[in-house]
């Protein structure tokens, strides 16, 4: 069998990666760096136990969204798509570990407004393999828990927002092109983007005063965005009219993605406390109200009850509530998720968004979501200067400044990248690759445990 060499190029560099971390040097941590870190004693056990099992419960949130997703599609896809969230978990944690994380969390790298520093990016030579991420809790970020853990608990985060963008073009993408371009993502928007957000003196949240509670504008806009122009590059599939191979899937992967989401959205509070106890119960609230409100938004549209609607429902009510989960009360909550459901179940059914074959409405439904969560958000935030209720028009006006940035910097960056992948590697599978089904194209597999070729079926018990 002939090996492509973009392969053998793969097969080089992981082994350099591997060869890199068992060689790296665990330097001794030097004053500057000792410096920016506490002492062990200011730990709270209790917040480490609720961030270790937050950890564990957004991780869920990956595997779910492979059923989630692969429920979805048609029979021919089911693999691929599950794949292509699956494998972000081994992708992009690595990344994490050689480099996203400085970029996300590193020494800031900016400039001054008015004699004030705001970063954009962290300096990608500050954690290299996590070195000096150790035990001791950081000054700036996470001050009860280890820097460790909470390095940990944001690569989750990092895991799942790629993972979100495959259900835009799911069916026709190639597998090593995808890896290619989730590398990129992580790198040159998600990061950047995580560190402009959340960072302490990062552009968005410091200049602008952004909030963002648990990603609505980190993870569902850039995603959401990112699928919109993963489509437009892609373009439509050949059969864009697939039947759901499995709506139980959907349901088991709607119902770990909704619980993996309590770690989500109250482990975001980073420690065990009241504002992670008000995230968890907005998370609940949130997502019941939009799961209603599509069901009946869909009956008294002439649309039958389905489960599909059921669980793409909740996903968008826990979406609109993230960026806000702890900073809004449970009636609040229930209206973040009364509204949203009924925008995105307009923007799904619009002729419009049909037209250009977002697979699984990820667009109307994350981008959507997120946006609508960044609006409310900013009507509703409690605190002082936090919202438009609690603040006035000129906070309100600094958070859709910040909306608009957001959305062409993820938009227009996404679509560079996209066009830098395609130019290394072509995006789109052939057409007979298409018409055969990526699990079988891409992956030698099948749902049915037999291959399926222009020439018949073949059995793989008889090919092994």
């Amino acid at each position: 069998m002939k090996i492509e060499k973009r392969w053998i190029v793969s097969f080089v560099i992981i082994t350099l990666i591997a060869i890199a971390g068992l060689f790296w040097p665990n330097a001794v941590a030097t004053p500057k760096v000792l410096s920016q870190f506490s002492t062990i004693d200011k730990i709270v056990p209790a917040d480490v136990a609720w961030l270790l099992t937050a950890s564990c419960l957004v991780l869920l949130m990956t595997p779910g969204l492979s059923f989630f997703y692969g429920g979805m599609v048609g029979k021919k896809n089911i693999i691929s798509t599950m794949l292509q969230s699956f494998v972000c978990l081994g992708v992009v944690s690595l990344l994490w570990v050689i480099v996203a994380f400085s970029l996300a969390f590193g020494e800031p790298i900016g400039f001054f407004i008015n004699g004030t520093f705001y970063s954009v990016v962290g300096n990608p030579l500050s954690y290299p393999f996590l070195d000096n991420v150790g035990v001791l809790p950081h000054l700036k970020m996470a001050t009860t828990i280890p820097f460790m853990l909470f390095a940990l608990f944001q690569m989750k985060f990092a895991v799942i927002t790629p993972a979100i963008i495959t259900g835009s073009f799911a069916e026709r993408v190639r597998f090593i092109s995808y890896l290619l371009f989730i590398c990129l993502f992580t790198l040159f928007i998600y990061a950047p983007l995580c560190h402009m957000v959340w960072y302490p003196s990062g552009l968005l949240g410091s200049y602008f005063g952004v909030k963002d509670f648990a990603g609505g504008t980190v993870v569902h806009m850039s995603a959401g965005f990112a699928a919109l122009a993963g489509v437009l590059v892609l373009g439509k599939r050949k059969d864009s009219n697939h039947i759901p191979t499995n709506i139980p899937f959907v349901l088991l992967g709607t119902g770990m993605l909704w619980f993996g989401w309590f770690g989500f959205n109250a482990g975001s509070a980073l420690a065990a406390n009241g504002t992670g106890v008000m995230a968890f119960a907005t998370t609940i609230t949130a997502s019941a109200a939009a799961m209603m409100t599509w069901i009946f938004y869909d009956r008294i549209n002439g649309r039958k009850v389905s489960a599909l609607g059921t669980c793409i429902g909740a996903v968008v009510g826990l979406v609109a509530i993230t960026p806000a989960a702890g900073y809004v009360t449970v009636p609040e909550s229930i209206f973040f998720g009364f509204i949203t459901a009924m925008v995105s179940n307009s923007m799904i059914n619009w002729t419009v968004m049909k037209k250009i074959d977002d697979t699984l409405d990820v667009f109307a439904c994350h981008g959507i979501g997120g946006i609508m969560g960044m609006v409310l958000t900013a009507i509703f935030a409690q605190g002082e200067n936090a919202s438009l209720l609690h603040g006035g028009w000129n906070v309100f006006g600094h958070h859709m400044m910040a909306l608009v940035l957001v959305s062409i910097f993820t938009f227009f960056g996404a679509l560079l990248l996209y066009k830098l992948t395609n130019a290394i590697i072509p995006l789109r599978v052939s057409e007979q690759s298409e018409t055969i089904g990526l699990d079988l194209s891409q992956h030698d597999e099948s749902l049915d445990n037999h291959k399926t070729t222009p020439m018949g079926i073949i059995d793989l018990a008889k090919t092994k």
